[in-house]
């Protein structure tokens, strides 16, 4: 099974790309949107951890925004109580799929977190600033400062640019994205 990791900036549209690839895509965001929604467990960790921002099951996103804009050290908590469940997921998903030829993982902070493996195929997802601001502002619950935090904790363009091994400039237009995709899949597959 050829592992491929779509890397990038927030809003660059590696969630898009990653379905272009039409394999079974590992989306860590929809992970923890499930997360958030089903797992009670995780929402006593979260209350026990910061009690002033979460009062009542499901975990609301608001209530998450708040938390990490109010203090920084609150996204590195919730990041120390849902990385590990996130990790469990993609174990359970790759076993699901090891008769695949081939697997998308859809993970934000895949570098950051060490999530990668010596054999992953890294496509980075390059995509203009202005563009991306300007989708990002359409979405209905866009927060700047929230950007701005999780932008300090990811790693450099530059430096996910040096550990990819494909770039696909994305301009949003779908046509030139696929074509990018077909040809990423025949030099691998």
């Amino acid at each position: 099974m050829i592992r491929i990791a779509v890397v990038g900036n927030i809003g660059s549209g590696k969630s898009h790309i990653a379905k272009l690839f039409n394999y079974p895509i590992f989306n860590a965001d929809l992970e923890v949107a499930k997360i958030y929604k089903t797992n009670k467990k995780f929402f006593k960790i979260l209350r026990k951890k910061i009690p002033r921002y979460f009062s009542a099951f499901p975990v609301k996103k608001e209530e998450i925004i708040k938390a990490i804009i109010d203090n920084e050290t609150n996204l590195k908590k919730i990041t120390k109580i849902i990385h590990p469940e996130i990790r469990k997921k993609m174990k359970v998903f790759l076993k699901q799929n090891s008769k695949e030829e081939a697997i998308i993982l859809d993970i934000p902070l895949l570098l950051e977190n060490n999530l990668n493996q010596k054999g992953d195929i890294i496509v980075f997802i390059q995509s203009k600033k202005v563009e991306i601001l300007k989708r990002l502002k359409k979405r209905n619950n866009f927060n700047l400062k929230l950007l701005n935090k999780f932008k300090k904790i990811q790693l450099s363009s530059s430096y996910k640019k040096k550990e990819s091994q494909f770039i696909i400039k994305n301009n949003f237009v779908n046509k030139p994205a696929m074509m990018s995709v077909r040809k990423i899949l025949k030099k691998i597959l």
